[in-house]
């Protein structure tokens, strides 16, 4: 689950990053106020890939993808961006963590000998 969520974080981070670039467009919008929002959400991507699996990190992995949703009232196409990494990380999560148990059953079947089966 690790994996996949943490690629689905990093692919977040550099839109983060190039809607802060769009947004700088906007009017009304301080460069300032742009820049700390934008920056407050790349690290939080960024520190979210080392805490996937510590208790709260996918809620908060959540509430990062709601962000982005929100996102879409100063630059509109993260609405749509928004949409689409939310279901990224709904199936980096979801088929993760059958990822997650298909390879433990492994490992135990494994360590159990040839003869466990």
């Amino acid at each position: 689950m690790r994996t996949l969520c943490a690629s689905t974080l990093i692919g977040e981070f550099f839109v983060i990053g190039f809607a802060g670039l769009v947004a700088m467009k906007a009017d009304g919008a301080s460069m300032a106020a742009v820049w700390t929002v934008c920056g407050i959400a790349m690290l939080m991507s960024l520190l979210l890939c080392g805490m996937i699996t510590r208790p709260g990190g996918i809620q908060l992995g959540w509430v990062l993808q709601v962000a982005l949703i929100v996102g879409g009232f100063v630059v509109p196409a993260m609405f749509f961006l928004g949409v689409v990494f939310a279901g990224l990380w709904w199936a980096s999560v979801h088929y993760g963590r059958k990822i997650d148990e298909a390879k433990a059953r492994w490992a135990a079947q494994a360590s159990a000998g040839p003869d466990a089966a």
